[in-house]
């Protein structure tokens, strides 16, 4: 089994109720470290709670409208990314950077009534399917894809070569589509797609798709770095 495969898929002593931190522009995925810097009151309060429990967390992607509603509790996409806590420090100023693992694809199945002063819902776990498929088929459709990802990387020299070196390496195709969807800037509606997506063939067709479009539109689909960001709350 791969390393990412053995890491993705550690979810201990999950609940089933997951802590719900939304953002209207970022979609986490498995097997991704994404830098978070947190300062809003409730989701210092979130944060703190988790490190206390389970360390876990969902990233969870607003709908569109969300502005209209932003303090209480707008419309969330069905999908989310459970995620774990791996570092943390706070801040002199009591806001807190921390470091998120995406663990795991979860279906949010009902929010719970609010008892706390962030969201939390009930959750199921969604696990990767892999139709059966030749060993052929398989080479060709996970080829097609790093070649078109290869060409979509940024000109940048030391992103470009991580980059390189993980899509050369033997790295299952479920991970190499949420590695390639989550580096990629596509729109928030288009990963979320892409993160609901549990079928990995469908999923990597899918991801082909949107990378032959931007080509023949002559669109950057290249972030804007290899490893991403702090991002906000």
């Amino acid at each position: 089994m791969s390393p990412f495969e053995d890491l993705s898929q550690t979810v201990e002593n999950f609940s089933g109720e997951v802590r719900l931190f939304p953002l209207p522009d970022l979609v986490l995925f498995p097997h991704v470290l994404q830098p978070l810097h947190v300062f809003e009151p409730r989701y210092r309060r979130l944060l703190e709670d988790a490190l206390a429990d389970d360390r876990l967390i969902a990233m969870s992607l607003l709908k569109p409208g969300w502005e209209q509603d932003y303090e209480g509790r707008p419309p969330l996409y069905p999908t989310a990314c459970l995620g774990r806590v791996t570092a943390h420090r706070q801040l002199d100023d009591g806001t807190y950077n921390l470091l998120l693992l995406g663990l795991h694809r979860v279906r949010l199945v009902r929010e719970l009534s609010p008892r706390r002063h962030y969201r939390e819902a009930r959750a199921e776990l969604c696990d990767d399917y892999v139709p059966p498929l030749s060993a052929a088929k398989q080479k060709a459709l996970a080829r097609r894809l790093r070649e078109a990802f290869l060409k979509a990387l940024p000109l940048l020299p030391d992103a470009k070569e991580q980059l390189e070196e993980l899509v050369d390496g033997d790295v299952p195709l479920g991970t190499l589509t949420d590695l390639v969807s989550y580096v990629l800037d596509l729109e928030p509606g288009q990963k979320h797609q892409l993160l609901a997506e549990v079928n990995v063939w469908r999923r990597a067709s899918l991801l082909l798709e949107h990378l032959s479009a931007a080509e023949q539109a002559g669109s950057d689909l290249a972030a804007a770095g290899f490893p991403p960001q702090f991002s906000s709350n």
